[in-house]
């Protein structure tokens, strides 16, 4: 799967994100740095959980399980480095948060079907929130004044755009590339009327 950088362009539209987040989110988040770093912790958890629940589920896609178990291990190495920015301020991860962002956005495709719609379907779910959190990061590495955290996030937004790409790539190699390119449209257009009402939260997606 190819890679990306991220020149310093509008990642909204590089990510064919359909509402940007409000830049003001980052003053939220400020104010409360223990609570962002929890989060984001579990929000890699929860992606090297998914990556695992991929290859559980569709063992014969070879090319997708070493894609996945790559994913799995890089991704709870990062957990353990935002784990090591917590205990380096003298904090302990707290508990896992709900994602109201991801709990909203699984609501989209409805149940049932094929095992490869699917499949496709739980592409273009995780697609979309690798971009999501790198357009987060990106906003956190050009306008956090704590300058750790800023170089921090500034190397993951790169990690989460190269996630987004491959997992769109895998969408439309195990789907029909104009059905899988239209879900992913119809995708994008309900995930903005989910920003909505978020970027109030110091939380990755909240």
């Amino acid at each position: 799967m190819s890679s990306i950088s991220l020149p310093l362009v509008n990642t909204t539209d590089m990510l064919g994100l359909k509402l940007p987040t409000d830049p003001r989110w980052v003053n939220i988040v400020e104010k409360n740095i223990e609570e962002i770093l929890t989060d984001h912790a579990y929000c890699e958890q929860k992606a090297a959980s998914t990556a695992i629940s991929l290859i559980i589920g569709f063992p014969e896609k070879s090319d997708l399980v070493k894609e996945m178990t790559a994913l799995a291990r890089e991704e709870m190495g990062h957990f353990n480095m935002v784990h090591d920015n917590i205990l380096k301020r003298g904090w302990t991860l707290g508990r896992e948060r709900k994602d109201e962002y991801v709990l909203q956005l699984l609501k989209f495709f409805p149940k049932g079907g094929s095992r490869e719609t699917h499949l496709v379907h739980r592409l273009l779910y995780a697609a979309l929130i690798e971009a999501r959190s790198c357009e987060r990061f990106r906003l956190l590495s050009e306008n956090i004044a704590d300058t750790e955290l800023a170089e921090f996030y500034r190397k993951l937004m790169v990690s989460e755009a190269n996630h987004y790409t491959m997992f769109l790539q895998f969408a439309r190699k195990y789907g029909e590339r104009e059905v899988v390119d239209q879900k992913w449209q119809d995708l994008l257009d309900y995930e903005a009327q989910i920003m909505k009402d978020l970027g109030k939260k110091e939380t990755i997606h909240g």
